[in-house]
């Protein structure tokens, strides 16, 4: 078997990139864990650049197996109905800030990328695990809320004796913290033999400030901190891998929770999460896959023809008013539209160094032109011949003073 029959084999999951700066430029990260445990269980990770557009642009990443978000900044509050840091005095909300604040420049273009992949998981029942970050990205979703500051605003809610401490700098991957498990949960299934018994507790790594407030609907809690926030949720409706299914969100980190110098994991079940998910993933692929690349070729074809129909009716009509030299009817303007920007993109493909992103730069920039030259049509018609006479005779005269400027300018060079 060749590396390109074993692609079709795998399934695929996608992750979306995080964005950071290095040597003074951005840079896209995914951390190896994460991509480590994916192909050791038997699927392969797909990454999704966190770009400006790519939300646009999901289905060029079809077939989509499988979803795993992880990792990255503070949501925008204002997706799940809130104001930002709303409660907190201008103190504390500076004092948030200078504590994390890696975490509180909100990304905007992850947000929407995100937010868009948990959508399609959601419409299309793909396996979906969301660490960390992803867990709120799959509550805020579903209609959930968050918490804007866990230590700001749980400090009243919570009894004495119980706080915790969700984030240590001073000690990042070595913080640890108390969680119950509970019981008949796929978390309970995963660490049964590493808890205790008489609280039903292990000891779980954290690396966030903010949390879920209001849990969605279709979720059940399967962890709680001593604090009382939720540390890990799922879709019981949702769950079983063997079949495919698989909605869960994990709020604390279980592939970083490793013996200090090792790989060895804190606990067995560590890992369980990655494995349950792949193997949904893999479900999830062979049920749909008889199906999928007939309606995929289908669907496809369909558009593709419809959309050779339009090019062929706008370039026939394109010769019929060349060869009459009659004006265009403003009814066919639009028709006529379909195949000038079919031309220009083929044009922008045949450029030697024109990238995609410069191809939409001058494909956009040539629609707003066409936008404008209409407007103008538009409004030149309803003017009277006097304002005509006016108007061309002004920028007549811009045109000549223009056209001096520039020679001058030339012969200054």
């Amino acid at each position: 078997m060749d590396s390109s029959e074993l692609f079709r084999i795998l399934p695929r999951v996608l992750i979306v990139s995080r964005r950071t700066v290095r040597k003074n430029k951005f840079v896209d990260f995914v951390g190896e864990y994460h991509l480590d445990l994916i192909v050791a269980y038997g699927a392969v990770p797909v990454i999704v650049p966190r770009v400006a557009g790519i939300h646009m642009l999901l289905e060029s990443f079809e077939p989509i197996h499988g979803v795993i978000l992880c990792e990255g900044e503070d949501i925008n509050p204002a997706l799940y109905g809130a104001a930002d840091f709303s409660g907190l005095s201008l103190e504390e909300i500076e004092e948030v800030r200078r504590l994390h604040a890696s975490d509180t420049a909100i990304d905007h273009e992850k947000d929407s990328i995100e937010l868009r992949v948990a959508s399609l998981c959601l419409e299309r029942n793909i396996p979906f695990l969301g660490i960390c970050r992803g867990s709120q990205v799959l509550n805020v979703a579903c209609g959930g809320t968050l918490y804007q500051d866990i230590e700001k605003e749980m400090a009243t809610k919570c009894e004495e004796g119980n706080a915790t401490v969700h984030i240590d700098y001073s000690d990042y991957d070595g913080h640890r913290h108390p969680v119950r498990v509970v019981e008949n949960s796929p978390l309970h299934a995963w660490f049964r033999d590493s808890l205790e018994e008489a609280k039903m507790e292990i000891w779980m790594n954290s690396y966030h400030h903010q949390g879920v407030k209001r849990l969605a609907d279709r979720f059940v809690p399967m962890a709680f901190a001593r604090d009382g926030l939720i540390e890990g949720f799922y879709d019981p409706d949702a769950y079983n891998p063997e079949e495919g299914k698989f909605i869960m969100g994990l709020h604390f980190h279980p592939e970083r929770m490793r013996r200090p110098g090792t790989e060895e994991f804190d606990y067995p079940g560590c890992p369980a999460a990655y494995q349950e998910f792949v193997k949904a993933a893999i479900a999830y692929q062979r049920k749909v896959s008889s199906t999928a690349d007939i309606e995929n070729c289908q669907r496809l074809g369909e558009e593709m023809e419809e959309r050779r129909k339009n090019i062929v009716r706008s370039f026939s009509l394109a010769k019929h008013v060349y060869v009459s030299k009659q004006e265009m009817p403003p009814a066919k303007e639009q028709d006529l539209q379909i195949g000038a920007e079919f031309l220009e993109e083929k044009r922008l493909k045949q450029m030697g160094g024109a990238t995609v992103r410069n191809a939409s730069f001058y494909l956009e920039k040539f629609r707003m032109n066409e936008a404008r030259k209409t407007a103008a049509r538009i409004k030149m018609e309803k003017m009277s011949i006097e304002q005509l006479s006016e108007l061309h005779s002004f920028y007549h005269m811009m045109g000549k003073i223009c056209s001096e400027v520039f020679d001058e300018k030339l012969g200054a060079t």
